[in-house]
């Protein structure tokens, strides 16, 4: 009877018990937090198979090791927080310190945080970091969000984006025959309007069933994103646009920081800049493997013509003048001049 008991647990008991697993287990820091003398709540909705996620848990032992112990780096990726307007939120009060906020949601801090967003400006994974590099128009980018109280520190990402079709998508008379799903932020209802193409907002969460039922029969995302949450299994096309760059900004409460002794704000300072461009690097190449194990499993790649593309980006220069004068025209300017 008790080998009978056994071989039920073992059946029914242990395959919950395998997939109710904690999906962070292997991330886990190897050491004891408990005796930390300050800490850093750090949140992010991201995923962490994402390199520009990943960083977190980088920064998080490296500020370890190099602080002694002394402050730990509480982070928080998968929403584990909350969604990005909640966490928005707390940060500005300070119960959450910092957070890695999409490029998407990060406008709501400041609209000169959109500047990523505006098509065809830092498609690039090059003219992305020739604008990180601009030290002077880095500051530029995160001063108004400072005077908020929330300062700018740096960034990493999620690849350029594109679209992933039910379809084939070769050319824009085909695009216009796609539905969109496109993510929760005006500049982009403004371009896909600007474009003329058919769309609809909709949260991440319920993108999975709306591409499977047709409710979508397409993605405005990055082929690293369709390809770690499987939307390649459903939509295998991907159109290759290069519009832009997800990011993931990472903003910190400006008055939490200045109360962290001096030495250990210039470590966290330091230690974060110099990971979030080695995870910018890794992105660039993750983005490649992911394209490469996408084609395996069956996935085309396409690209518009070259006048195809010159028309998108001339649809979309309208939408680039009416988010410049919110994030400022003469900013932006010199901004377009860096990156011709």
């Amino acid at each position: 009877m008790r080998r009978f008991i056994f071989c039920i647990w073992v059946v029914l008991i242990c395959p919950v018990l395998a997939f109710s697993a904690d999906p962070l287990a292997d991330w886990q820091p190897k050491f004891d937090p408990s005796s930390s003398e300050y800490t850093y709540l750090l949140s992010c909705v991201g995923h962490p198979a994402i390199e520009g996620v990943t960083v977190g848990y980088r920064i998080r032992d490296r500020v370890w090791r190099e602080s002694n112990g002394r402050l730990y780096v509480d982070y928080r990726p998968l929403s584990q927080l909350g969604g990005e307007k909640d966490v928005l939120g707390k940060l500005k009060m300070g119960a959450v310190q910092g957070m890695l906020s999409s490029s998407v949601a990060a406008p709501n801090i400041s609209p000169r945080l959109g500047l990523v967003n505006l098509p065809f400006l830092m498609g690039s994974f090059e003219r992305l970091e020739q604008f990180r590099n601009n030290q002077d128009l880095f500051d530029g980018y995160g001063a108004e969000a400072l005077k908020s109280g929330i300062r700018v520190v740096d960034f990493t990402g999620y690849g350029s984006y594109g679209w992933a079709t039910r379809t084939p998508v070769m050319t824009l008379a085909e695009a216009k025959e796609i539905t969109f799903r496109i993510a929760q932020a005006p500049v982009n209802v403004d371009l896909y309007k600007a474009w003329g193409m058919q769309f609809t907002v909709m949260p991440w969460p319920d993108v999975p069933q709306a591409l499977q039922t047709g409710v979508i029969s397409g993605l405005d995302h990055t082929p690293i994103v369709c390809n770690i949450s499987k939307k390649f299994t459903v939509a295998k096309n991907f159109t290759r646009i290069d519009y832009a760059q997800g990011l993931y900004i990472h903003l910190i409460n400006e008055r939490w920081l200045k109360s962290l002794p001096a030495d250990l704000r210039q470590l966290l300072l330091n230690v974060i800049a110099e990971e979030s461009a080695q995870a910018r690097s890794l992105t660039e190449q993750q983005q490649q493997r992911e394209i490469e194990s996408a084609k395996a499993a069956g996935v085309s790649f396409h690209e518009l013509s070259k006048a195809d593309t010159a028309k998108l980006v001339e649809l979309a220069e309208p939408v680039v003048q009416k988010w410049g004068e919110k994030i400022g025209l003469e900013y932006l300017n010199q901004v377009r001049n860096l990156l011709r």
